[in-house]
């Protein structure tokens, strides 16, 4: 379980230390004390303090972060902060993934670990900056996926979080992928032809 320390208590919390410790004094939060007796609040503790009815504290909530290549590392930067800012302003106690992959490729490593962790129950919600950043093509497929499991999937809309040119560079791979299809169609259907001319001399 991860634990905060009273300003980073604060800091996700919005409240005042005196805040804090009125909270604690009527049995709204029960922060652990380490053996120097400094005080250590739990996920559960924040959402206690926060009121907090959509989140279940014992599920996590992560927000995953996505772009297409190593060159876009700013714009992963931006859309973090951004999605945290977001989350925060939410109330809601977050963990932050991020990935440098297609939005086409379904086999990347965070996007199959978030999928999983859905299904097993441990995590509750997911807050992307726009739907591609999840799935080029699929996003539906994993919103059901996720209501199934009692998961949320919350988009936060922000298309300057989409990036043309990625859009762009997912098209061409599609077109790609079935132009060396349709290749290695012809040259199957061109060496069976010539196969059967030559069986036909024979």
């Amino acid at each position: 379980m991860t634990y905060f320390s009273l300003s980073e208590f604060l800091e996700r919390t919005g409240v005042s230390a005196s805040t804090a410790y009125r909270a604690e004094q009527r049995g709204v939060i029960s922060p652990a004390r380490t053996d120097g007796g400094h005080r250590r609040y739990s996920q559960e503790d924040v959402a206690k303090l926060l009121g907090l009815q959509h989140q279940n504290p014992k599920k996590k909530c992560v927000i995953y972060c996505r772009v297409s290549s190593a060159g876009q590392k700013n714009d992963l930067a931006d859309q973090r902060k951004a999605m945290m800012d977001f989350a925060t302003a939410r109330g809601y106690v977050y963990e932050v993934w991020e990935e440098i992959g297609g939005g086409m490729n379904l086999n990347r490593p965070k996007f199959l670990k978030l999928v999983n962790g859905i299904i097993d129950g441990e995590i509750g919600v997911v807050i992307v900056a726009h739907k591609d950043r999840l799935a080029r093509f699929g996003f539906d497929l994993v919103k059901n996926l996720a209501d199934e499991y009692g998961a949320q999937i919350i988009v936060a809309n922000r298309t300057d979080m989409s990036p043309q040119q990625e859009m762009v560079e997912d098209l061409m791979s599609i077109i790609h992928t079935y132009s060396c299809r349709l290749y290695g169609l012809r040259r199957y259907k061109t060496s069976r032809d010539l196969l059967g001319d030559g069986s036909g001399e024979d």
